[in-house]
C-alpha cells in the first residue's frame, strides 16, 4: 500500500500536516528549534515510520527527542543507528536528545549499567546527540531510600557521559515531587547530584501537576542547570494530557516569564489523551504553539 494511502485510511494524514512548511510556518524566528518528543506519535511511527516524520517535518518540527534505543542490536526504532540518522539528515531533522531505558539497569551491576552507558554513547554519538536524557525510574522503586541511590547512580553515568563528550540529563514526572516523611525526591536529585555533571529536563506539565513550587520557582533553585523543557498542557476536567491551548495551563505567561539562562532545548509533548489521534494532536500543538506561544522561545 502506498504510504500517503496508508496514512490517509488510518487518520494519520490530514489536510493541515502535508502543507509545506512554508504555508503553515510562522514569521518568528526563534533561537531555539521546535521540538518534538517522538513517544507522542509512537502508533503512527510504528505504522510508518518515514511518513510520519514527513508529517512532523511538514508542520514545522526541527528537532526531536527521540527513545527506544535497543542496545542489544544499537537500533532506533528497528532502524541501524546509522540508517536512521541518513533519515533525519536526508528530512532535515536533528535528535539533540533521547531518552534511555536506564532504570531497567537500577539494581544492575555497575559492570552491567556501564555497558549500557557505552552503548548509549555511541548511539548518541553516531546521532551527533547533544544529551543523554535518564526518563523515568519504575514504580518499585520511587522511595526516598531509593532517591538516594538514584542520585549516587546519576553522579556515576553522568561522569561517564560528560567524559565521552557528552551532556546528561533528567526528567521529571510527577512521582519525585511526592512528599515522604518530610523528603521530596526532586530535592534529593537537585541536592545529591553534581550540577555540572547531572543537567535538569523539566516536565512543566508535571511540575505544574504535582509540585508545590511553580516551574518558575524551580528554575530559579539553579537556572542554568534546567537545559531542556517538556511543554504540554492539562485537562481542565481529568488533569489528563491534551493538545496545546485546549488545557489549563497558561503557558503564554509562564513561558514569558521562565528563565531561560540554561535552556538549549524544549519538546512539545502528549503523551495520550488524544482528541483524535496523535497526528492530528501533535498538528493541533504546532499550530497553536506557533501562533500563541512560539514568540517567547
Amino acid at each position: 500500500m502506498q504510504r500517503r494511502r496508508f496514512l490517509k485510511q488510518t487518520g494519520v494524514l490530514t489536510a493541515t500536516s502535508i502543507l509545506p512548511f512554508s504555508c503553515i510556518s510562522s514569521n518568528h524566528m526563534s533561537k531555539y528549534k521546535m521540538g518534538l518528543q517522538a513517544f507522542t506519535i509512537r502508533d503512527a511511527m510504528e505504522k510508518d515510520l518515514i511518513g510520519s516524520l514527513e508529517i512532523v517535518k511538514s508542520l514545522g518540527y526541527e528537532d526531536l527527542e527521540l527513545y527506544g534505543f535497543n542496545p542489544e542490536n544499537r537500533t532506533y526504532y528497528n532502524r541501524s543507528t546509522s540508517d536512521f540518522k541518513n533519515i533525519l539528515d536526508n528530512m532535515g531533522l536533528t535528535a539533540f536528545s533521547c531518552h534511555y531505558g536506564f532504570s531497567d539497569y537500577f539494581e544492575a551491576s555497575d559492570d552491567k549499567l556501564n555497558s549500557y552507558v557505552e552503548k548509549c554513547i555511541e548511539g548518541a554519538k553516531k546521532l551527533k546527540m547533544s544529551y543523554v536524557t535518564w526518563p523515568w525510574l519504575a514504580p518499585k522503586y520511587r522511595s526516598i531510600e531509593n532517591f538516594k541511590i538514584l542520585a549516587d547512580k546519576l553522579n556515576k553515568i553522568g561522569e561517564q557521559v560528560t567524559k565521552a563528550g557528552l551532556s546528561f540529563a533528567y526528567h521529571n514526572h510527577d512521582f519525585e515531587f511526592i512528599e515522604e516523611d518530610g523528603q521530596i525526591g526532586y530535592d534529593i536529585i537537585m541536592n545529591e547530584t553534581d550540577a555540572s555533571l547531572v543537567k535538569l529536563q523539566l516536565d512543566l506539565y508535571w511540575a505544574v501537576h504535582s509540585s508545590k513550587l511553580s516551574p518558575a520557582e524551580l528554575i530559579a533553585k539553579d537556572p542554568k542547570r534546567f537545559v531542556m523543557w517538556h511543554i504540554k498542557d492539562m485537562d481542565k476536567v481529568t488533569r489528563d494530557y491534551t493538545e496545546l491551548g485546549n488545557g489549563s495551563i497558561d503557558y503564554q505567561k509562564m513561558l514569558a516569564n521562565l528563565d531561560q539562562t540554561g535552556l538549549d532545548f524544549y519538546y512539545l509533548e502528549q503523551g495520550g489523551n488524544f482528541t483524535q489521534n496523535s497526528i492530528q494532536s501533535i498538528t493541533d500543538s504546532a499550530n497553536y504553539f506557533k501562533n500563541n506561544l512560539q514568540q517567547y522561545l
